[in-house]
């Protein structure tokens, strides 16, 4: 009786990937109408008001995503939380001075640059470019940043990190907080990003000069 969306297949692995139950879809080039808190999360945020320290609001796209966040917590005494917002999205991306002034009226508060969906909502050749301009627009509204997302997977989960990784890692010294996912070697991982980030730190600093005009103010970053 639910509703229901026929996919169609067009590109795999040369292997084959399996589809398994409770993953994500992403739609890059449609605008969804759907509600920036659910009934699960209005009961998940009866919890966190009484045991948590932040919570984070996924898929955030407009203000108003922003404003029904601290209007919910005020209904349970708990705007004393940290908000996170959660850029995932093409909307998020192209919103986002809008969405730091809503953000800033209620804080403390951060960004997390989610890479992952990120990368499939705007494409991974964009992604270079898409974290600087999230970096810089943060710095200039002096909000912290959580780079996040497959950040040395490899050494997390199989005790090896690859070049790629050690170098994405460095760059990551450029935000305020890094975000590790699971993993069997997670303490190692977590050891080798304290010593690549202590020695980044005299190699990489803050954009501490005045904000450069940025593409994304102009509505055409995704043009080029």
């Amino acid at each position: 009786g639910g509703e229901a969306i026929e996919v169609e297949i067009v590109r795999s692995a040369p292997a084959g990937i399996k589809l398994r139950s409770d993953k994500g879809i992403n739609l890059p080039d449609t605008e969804l109408d759907l509600p920036a808190l659910t009934a699960t999360d209005l009961k998940t945020l009866d919890f966190a008001a009484k045991n948590v320290d932040l919570v984070g609001l996924s898929f955030v796209r407009r203000p108003s995503d922003v404003d029904l966040l601290d209007e919910e917590l005020a209904k349970r005494n708990a705007r004393r939380l940290g908000m996170v917002l959660k850029i995932e999205n093409r909307q998020a991306f192209e919103n986002l001075p809008r969405l730091l002034m809503a953000a800033l009226r209620y804080p403390p508060v951060g960004i997390m640059v989610a890479r992952g969906d990120l990368g499939v909502e705007l494409g991974f050749e964009r992604m270079a470019e898409v974290q600087e301009e999230i970096l810089w627009l943060c710095e200039a509204a002096h909000v912290p940043v959580i780079w996040a997302t497959q950040v040395l997977e490899g050494l997390a989960k199989k005790g090896l990190p690859s070049r790629g990784e050690v170098t994405d890692a460095a760059m990551s010294s450029r935000a305020e907080c890094v975000m590790l996912n699971k993993g069997a070697y997670l303490a190692n991982a977590v050891k080798f990003l304290d010593d690549v980030l202590v020695r980044m730190q005299d190699h990489h600093q803050k954009k501490t000069p005045m904000l450069r005009k940025l593409k994304v103010s102009e509505g055409r970053w995704h043009e080029e």
